[in-house]
């Protein structure tokens, strides 16, 4: 692995979360780590705090991925305590509420794909420069099984998370000639506290038995992958797909 190299994981504020979990991860495998947050600071702190009693280096930012202006600010906090960013994992995002299409406001959607989508394309654009200067850097989209197979009641978050697909290739093609990787990981169902707290034990059981393994992924196995993704032992793989899910897109009797 490049020593020293910094990363930046997005929506790192929930205790159980996928963000979380991948800060500490990379922390651990000697890389710097940045955090943003934006409703539980406290939070995106302690995970920072948890990262520097590592030995590592690391800022919890506070960002509305949502505004690109807001998102200029942190880049530049950012850069100014820490330098550029050369990891960037793209995993903010939220589910406003599981309605149809006919139900869904247009609010609830350009909230969802402003999140999701919007604020990804920002911290590309903003991460870009420096790393074509460096002729060196990582990407990594987190998406999720409703934006290859649909979800009942998730047409903004769906439409969200299939468009991070699509822009992780385009990135990939881009920046191959720069050294900069650009990939996404695809997790069905993580056992987080969206999951636990949104879905009922009922249904929770139900698409339980839909994956081969019958179970849910923990954050960790995501956070497993994602370090895999941008460590130099994948440095060839670019505009890809790595399947987290469990098997969960298999015909299962």
């Amino acid at each position: 692995m490049a020593q020293r190299k910094l990363a930046l994981v997005t929506g790192a504020t929930m205790p159980r979360g996928i963000g979380r979990a991948t800060a500490l991860t990379l922390a651990r495998e000697g890389y710097d780590v940045a955090v943003t947050g934006f409703n539980n600071m406290d939070r995106a702190r302690s995970v920072s705090d948890q990262i520097m009693e590592m030995g590592r280096r690391s800022i919890a930012v506070k960002m509305n991925g949502r505004d690109y202006g807001d998102v200029q600010k942190a880049f530049a906090t950012i850069k100014s305590e820490l330098g550029p960013v050369e990891i960037l994992v793209n995993n903010a995002a939220q589910m406003r509420r599981m309605v149809t299409i006919a139900k869904t406001t247009i609010e609830d959607w350009e909230d969802e794909v402003k999140l999701c989508l919007h604020s990804a394309f920002y911290c590309i654009k903003e991460a870009w420069g420096d790393m074509c200067a460096n002729k060196w850097g990582r990407i990594v989209n987190i998406t999720s099984v409703a934006g290859v197979m649909g979800g009942y009641g998730q047409s903004g978050y769906g439409s969200a998370k299939a468009g991070l697909v699509g822009l992780a290739k385009c990135a990939a093609l881009e920046g191959a000639r720069f050294n900069i990787t650009a990939n996404c990981v695809l997790v069905g169902i993580a056992q987080t506290e969206a999951y636990d707290e949104t879905i009922s034990e009922e249904i929770r059981k139900t698409l339980e038995k839909r994956i081969a393994f019958r179970r849910a992924a923990s954050p960790q196995e995501v956070a497993d992958a994602v370090a895999h993704v941008v460590s130099d032992k994948a440095g060839y793989m670019t505009g890809s797909i790595v399947n987290l899910m469990g098997g969960l897109d298999l015909f299962i009797l």
